[in-house]
């Protein structure tokens, strides 16, 4: 997948829309009337459900004080306020109790340096949804050079990933009458310059994919009709995302097409003269990156050519204008070993940084192109703990990257690095709890083909191997997302400052080991990702720190998908089960909303993939006959990426069935769940005191 795409659909920045009109119900699905999201009868159910969890779990004191302290760390003014620059100026979108959707602020580097800067306050959302009547959720801004007077403003109503576009005026700090503009639909405008714009959108029937994502691309003048914008590219239905954008680095300008054809699985094309399309004729499977004169390849699948294989997992670099011209030389900047993985690189103006983990652990180094080829080095001053990320402050004009360092214990720090200089930290989240009683440790378990697994483990340093630990265990577990340390306020406030035991475990799916880790979980081989949690859970009650009736799961989207198969498979293991924003009914997922955009990671249900797939459905899987741990499931209305009907209908099935469930979905929110700090508060608050509740009896 290129880097364009991947930020589009992985981070899900861009993606996803109006729900799917309601099929007729089947016989065999007596709960199907549940995916009508937005229908009476659907939000009459949640409604009750929403109150009955209320009153079971959010009406007590204790209740209230933990919300309020994830409130406090959400709100609190000393978090670290991320920047992006942007000309001269360094932007930030922050969010605390007197602004609940946010604002959209800049301030100078001078300033950015001093414990409190002043900030210059661009857009207000809050005041803008006072003054239209609306409920917009920021989703970014993308301006314009060399001037930067001219922003693209991605707003959502009420967190859903579908979005609109607007102009906005930076020096006026207005927005443009008359400007571009994009309906409320899944895709975006990307800048050509100051009068055009390449706009992919939902242009009325046929033009979007069977995923729900735009099918089509074109390049849009300013002051005519959307509708007779030129057509630079047209996919076809069963694409997944088709976009096109302007790289304005200079001397180097160019433009692109990306195809995706499935996660991992695109083409990309150079633009030329007549709109005539040139393809990078790199592997699909492929993330493929232009930077000023060099091709990036992360490969993903073995790749020989040029007489030579190269391993998958390996960073590969060639000049651009020599391999669009037919050669096939590159240097290899990196090639995995049985422990390391790339994590990601990043560009700054003369050198190449790139971050690799070893058994999940981050370590830095620099490549620098010269005449004689690739020159390595280490990256000075690198903190030698917890999870590292490093990004350019502006990768066209300096070697200056932001450095950030954090773990579950300690809060996160930046600081602004040259490149071969001493990093200079410039800010650090304060501790929201006491963590000085507490140890990081990281463990192998077995799963059940023997495959090492790693998990990482919280705990009092005092921990009594009894048994008797209440212990939250957390994964993930697919499309290649690596989970690292990071520091949660509100975890260690509600979880471990009250002696709570917490893990995390780094099975297959996922991105901890590359492209082989995600690989060996897909499709026929999803089992062994929830085989690999399961060894993760068996490992944590061998050793003492918990047992069956002490040890909860929690996980959320993909993650949902696993903690619902937990739910279904291992019901013995455990003694309660959190399951957010899940995939629970695998054989209607890609009939619903983005789904239809993850069968290369599930497989396709309406074929013979279904004989595999039925394994992992967790709507399917269920046994009225059988004990299940409690369980609760939460998921948001507004979620327009994952359909609330996956956790709606597994409820209600289970409540028929009279099993221990509670339910909770917030009527704003998208696939994040909240749409502002005080839902997410709730939400978090929710999940933690049913945990609490359930694994701290005797």
């Amino acid at each position: 997948m290129s880097r364009f795409a991947q930020a589009c659909l992985v981070a899900g920045l861009i993606a996803a829309g109006a729900a799917h009109a309601q099929e007729p119900a089947v016989a065999d699905d007596p709960y199907q009337w549940l995916e009508d999201v937005t229908g009476d009868k659907a939000l009459d159910w949640v409604r009750a459900q929403n109150a009955k969890t209320d009153a079971a779990l959010a009406s007590t004191p204790a209740f209230k004080a933990m919300e309020a302290g994830i409130r406090e760390v959400l709100d609190s003014d000393a978090k670290i306020p991320g920047v992006q620059k942007i000309g001269d100026w360094y932007y930030n979108f922050w969010k605390d109790r007197n602004h609940e959707r946010g604002i959209w602020r800049r301030t100078t580097l001078e300033e950015y340096r001093k414990p409190n800067p002043a900030w210059e306050t661009i857009i207000d959302l809050d005041a803008l949804n006072k003054a239209e009547g609306e409920n917009w959720v920021w989703h970014g801004a993308d301006c314009l050079r060399p001037d930067y007077t001219r922003c693209l403003v991605a707003l959502s109503r009420g967190g859903a990933d579908a979005n609109v576009t607007r102009e906005f005026d930076l020096a006026g700090k207005s927005w443009v009458e008359g400007g571009f503009f994009r309906p409320e639909a899944k895709g975006g405008l990307q800048w050509i310059d100051r009068d055009t714009v390449y706009v992919y959108t939902d242009f009325g029937p046929g033009t979007m994919t069977e995923s729900g994502y735009p099918r089509v691309a074109k390049r849009w003048k300013r002051g005519t009709p959307l509708e007779s914008a030129k057509v630079v590219y047209e996919g076809k239905p069963d694409d997944m995302y088709i976009a096109a954008y302007h790289d304005d680095t200079p001397g180097f300008a160019r433009d692109f097409v990306s195809r995706t054809l499935a996660f991992y699985n695109d083409e990309l094309y150079l633009i030329g003269a007549g709109d005539k399309l040139a393809k990078v004729d790199a592997p699909n499977s492929a993330n493929k990156g232009v930077k000023r004169e060099w091709l990036t390849l992360e490969l993903r699948e073995p790749w020989t050519v040029g007489g030579r294989t190269y391993a998958a997992g390996s960073l590969l670099a060639a000049k651009f204008d020599d391999f669009m011209a037919g050669k096939r030389e590159f240097d290899v900047l990196f090639e995995p070993t049985d422990s390391t993985s790339l994590a990601s690189f990043a560009w700054t103006r003369n050198h190449l940084v790139l971050n690799v983990l070893d058994d999940v652990k981050n370590r830095l180094s620099v490549l620098t192109p010269t005449a004689q080829g690739w020159k390595r080095s280490e990256f000075t001053g690198a903190p030698t703990f917890g999870t590292l990320g490093v990004s350019a402050v502006d990768n066209d004009e300096s070697d200056a990257v932001w450095l950030t360092a954090t773990d579950y214990l300690t809060p996160t720090t930046l600081s602004l690095a040259q490149i071969g200089q001493q990093p200079e930290q410039l800010k650090a989240m304060p501790s929201f709890f006491d963590g000085s009683d507490d140890v990081i440790e990281q463990h192998f378990a077995t799963s059940k083909d023997g495959t090492r697994v790693p998990y990482f483990l919280v705990r009092p340093k005092g921990l009594k191997f009894d048994g008797a630990n209440p212990t939250l265990l957390y994964g993930y577990g697919g499309f290649e997302i690596a989970l690292t340390p990071g520091y949660s306020g509100g975890l260690g406030r509600s979880w471990i400052d009250r002696g709570g035991v917490y893990a995390v475990a780094n099975i297959r799916g996922g991105g901890e080991y590359g492209p082989r880790w995600h690989q060996a979980a897909l499709k026929g081989n999803r089992h062994k990702a929830y085989e690999d949690f399961a060894a993760v859970a068996q490992d944590l009650i061998a050793r003492g720190i918990t047992s069956p009736q002490h040890l909860g799961v929690q996980g959320g989207s993909n993650g949902g998908l696993l903690t619902g198969n937990m739910l279904t498979q291992y019901p013995e293991l455990l003694g309660a089960v959190v399951v957010q924003v899940p995939l629970l009914d695998m054989k209607r997922y890609n009939k619903l909303l983005a789904g239809a955009s993850w069968m290369a990671e599930y497989g396709n249900p309406d074929t013979a993939d279904w004989e595999f797939i039925q394994g992992f459905s967790p709507y399917h899987l269920f046994d009225p006959a059988r004990d299940y741990p409690p369980v609760i499931f939460t998921t948001s209305t507004r979620d327009d990426r994952v359909h609330p009907g996956h956790a709606r209908k597994m409820a209600a099935k289970m409540i028929e069935a009279g099993k221990d469930v509670t339910y909770y979905e917030n009527i704003e929110g998208g696939h994040g769940g909240a749409a502002n700090n005080a839902q997410a508060a709730h939400m978090s608050a929710l999940a933690y005191s049913f945990l609490w509740e359930r694994l701290s009896k005797k």
